[in-house]
């Protein structure tokens, strides 16, 4: 149940503080007055979409909170614990729009999406607008409302699943024999394209190796004389090389070390030294004595080079991903070589989800028509209360061809309405009379609501195109929904105000420099003056104020 509400800064709202009790509350008041100001505020804190535009003028953010009691329901606190949200029995929802347009959204003092806003708010309120009656003749919104009535709507989930599913093989299966035409032509160029790559025979890394030996084939010569002149600096047979040189200068200096031992580590050095020389030179030799100066293997390896080049701007890739391009065709024409099989497995695929989605939308059209007969019966017992004795309600109900299927079922589903008695049963796009709709529409969203399980309705101006005693009627109805539940009424009929439980009085207030929305409980006395400005305009009599006193004592009490 929602407990309170704040609102700041708001279109014309300063700021706003509500505190509502179970039963049936009515907000009033003068044409302009922004009596739906709640209401809109609420559909914000409950998820809907906001903008700039409806932060106050001045101000830098636009903050709303709504504040409800869950304890006695525990889908929500559910819900809230497996978001890890929860907080005991109570659920604070806060949303702040700033003045460049971004919106933030809190659920117990917790940042959270809008989406997660929405959900839990659609499990708080539902929200009925003034234009409902408009939207009724849309197809899809009957559909809707009679799945919600029935408790299709999960059943109905699974058709659209089982519809998906059907229709992404279906997809697959027809791309697979659109290409059958190409698949003969593709088949022959791959083979082509694989048989050259195969002869080719590229192995890993063979491109790197053989440019690196190419390198050394083409400089042979260089790097033979090279090694040779480095080899005979190190060993020359006149004994001016560094091997002679070192050796000499380490008998020097052994005669040196008995005066200094010191001198011990520079001998250490210059033998390590003569180690290495002697090892580089033993590496020249061998060396120099492997250099391959065969123009045969050189040849050998540059044509080998340019078949691979060749190969590789034929197909558009480097050297290097070669091979990996051989691999993708290679993968490419098994698939294509196996498509036959491919396409008897998706058409054995698609025709058992076909199957499977007929079983179920089978099911749901059942279902459907013992729901549209319950809604159907329910509505005229409703419109007749209404002041409509003689109309009849139907939900009609056709089923379409397996071969437009769609994803919600194979019902074509159309409500329609028989005002008078002797007049044929029209689709609601063609009722000519706002009222007729108006009072048809209240009908069916009084009976929706009664097999809701969200604690708080709201209904806003919902009762407009009627007044007299059907505005009376209306109003008994909200009030029987009062009992049972929370109910929010935004309403202009003093027949329908009459029979609330509470009563708040919305009016603009003024300084001559900015305007205000107020919100204001109002009290018997309060509500009997507000109840007669209902009655009789601008000048309230005795007489209005005497019939706003009736009115008032004669509405429903509270069930004990």
């Amino acid at each position: 149940m929602l407990v309170s509400m704040l609102v700041r800064n708001f279109a014309i709202v300063d700021q706003i503080e509500v505190e509502l009790d179970p039963g049936m509350t009515v907000l009033t008041g003068e044409t302009g007055a922004g009596k739906s100001i709640l209401v809109d505020a609420l559909g914000l804190v409950l998820g809907e979409r906001g903008n700039a535009q409806l932060v106050r003028s001045g101000a830098k953010r636009a903050e709303f909170s709504a504040q409800f009691d869950i304890a006695a329901l525990p889908q929500v606190r559910a819900w809230l614990e497996e978001q890890s949200l929860d907080e005991d029995s109570e659920c604070l929802l806060r949303r702040v729009i700033n003045a460049d347009g971004r919106s933030r959204a809190f659920i117990n003092g917790n940042a959270v999406l809008l989406q997660q806003l929405k959900t839990i708010g659609e499990m708080l309120v539902d929200i009925h607008g003034q234009h409902f009656h408009q939207s009724l003749a849309r197809r899809p919104i009957q559909r809707d409302l009679l799945d919600h009535f029935g408790g299709l709507l999960e059943q109905r989930a699974g058709v659209v699943a089982a519809f998906e599913e059907w229709q992404s093989l279906a997809r697959k299966l027809q791309t697979l024999t659109d290409a059958d035409a190409d698949r003969a032509s593709r088949l022959d160029m791959l083979s082509f394209q694989l048989q050259e790559l195969r002869s080719l025979d590229l192995g890993e890394n063979e491109t790197v190796e053989l440019t690196a030996e190419r390198q050394r084939l083409a400089n042979s010569g260089r790097l033979a004389e090279g090694a040779a002149t480095a080899l005979a600096s190190l060993f020359d047979d006149d004994g001016a090389n560094a091997n002679s040189l070192l050796a000499e200068a380490a008998r020097s200096i052994e005669g040196l070390v008995e005066f200094d031992a010191e001198l011990r580590t520079v001998v250490e050095m210059l033998d390590g030294a003569a180690i290495q020389i002697a090892e580089a030179a033993d590496t020249l030799r061998r060396y120099g004595e492997a250099i391959d100066m065969n123009p045969a293997r050189r040849d050998w390896v540059e044509e080998r080079l340019d078949a691979i080049q060749t190969l590789s701007r034929k197909h558009r890739v480097s050297a290097d991903k070669l091979r990996e391009q051989q691999a993708s065709l290679e993968r490419e024409f098994d698939e294509l070589s196996h498509a036959d099989e491919r396409g008897r497995e998706l058409e054995q695929a698609a025709a058992t989800a076909q199957a499977h989605y007929l079983n179920l939308a089978n099911a749901l059209s059942i279902e459907r028509h013992a729901a549209a007969d319950r809604l159907s019966a329910a509505v005229t017992e409703a419109m007749h209360s209404l002041g409509m004795p003689g109309g009849e309600f139907e939900v009609h109900l056709e089923t379409i061809r397996e071969t437009n299927a769609r994803a919600h079922g194979l019902d074509a589903i159309e409500f329609r309405l028989c005002a008078n008695p002797g007049q044929p049963m029209l689709p609601l796009s063609k009722v000519a009379s706002g009222g007729e709709l108006s009072r048809m529409s209240l009908a069916i969203q009084v009976i929706a609501s009664d097999g809701s399980t969200i604690p708080t309705m709201v209904f806003d101006e919902v009762d407009s195109g009627v007044g007299g005693g059907i505005a009376e009627m209306v109003g008994r109805r909200l009030a029987e929904l009062g009992m049972s539940r929370q109910v929010l009424c935004v309403t202009h009929l003093p027949q329908v105000a009459s029979l609330a439980s509470h009563h708040f009085r919305v009016s603009k207030v003024t300084d001559g420099k900015a305007t205000r929305t107020s919100v204001q409980p109002l009290n018997k006395k309060a509500r009997i003056e507000e109840l007669a400005r209902m009655l009789g305009g601008v000048e309230i009599t005795t007489k209005t104020l005497a019939h706003a006193a009736e009115m008032l004592a004669g509405r429903p009490k509270k069930r004990a």
